[in-house]
């Protein structure tokens, strides 16, 4: 049946493919767009590799049918552990904090509170700010040895 769809100039509008014993198209997380954890986005990934696998997409040459997914964060919302090829994206650092404006752009009891390993804790800090004054400012101390890299505090 799909073979009748195909054009007969080999247009590429809408490829045939995924099906039987080839790649599937890559099942993958939403990215920066919807989520407020992610690690990297999925449309950059993704894209590199399917232009990649492109051809085996169309073709039946693998044993069986090949799942590819992606998650761009330790949640694995995508359930890339389910797949025969998983791609996920995964903070290697804590945070970096701007203690200037940190109190101005986040609410601390919900960073604190969104940390599963207490790493996170309220603090005052003395900055010199860009206009040469020094002033005490709400902002957070992280316990680097205690963070497990999870993204929660990036909200």
């Amino acid at each position: 049946y799909l073979n009748a769809q195909k054009f007969d100039g080999g247009s590429l509008k809408f490829p045939v493919g995924g099906t039987g014993a080839g790649i599937t198209n890559i099942v993958h997380t939403q990215g920066w767009v919807h989520c407020h954890t992610p690690a990297t986005d999925a449309s950059g990934t993704v894209k590199v590799v399917l232009d990649e696998l492109f051809e085996e997409f169309g073709q039946m040459r693998m044993p069986a049918q090949v799942r590819i997914s992606m998650a761009c964060c330790l949640n694995m919302c995508g359930a890339v552990h389910c797949s025969d090829i998983a791609i996920l994206g995964y903070h290697r650092k804590p945070p970096v904090i701007d203690h200037e404006w940190l109190d101005n752009l986040c609410e601390i009891p919900l960073a604190v509170a969104a940390c599963p390993v207490g790493a996170i804790r309220p603090t005052k800090k003395e900055i010199v700010t860009e206009k040469g004054e020094t002033k005490t400012v709400n902002t957070v101390a992280i316990k680097n040895e205690r963070c497990m890299f999870c993204g929660n505090c990036y909200t």
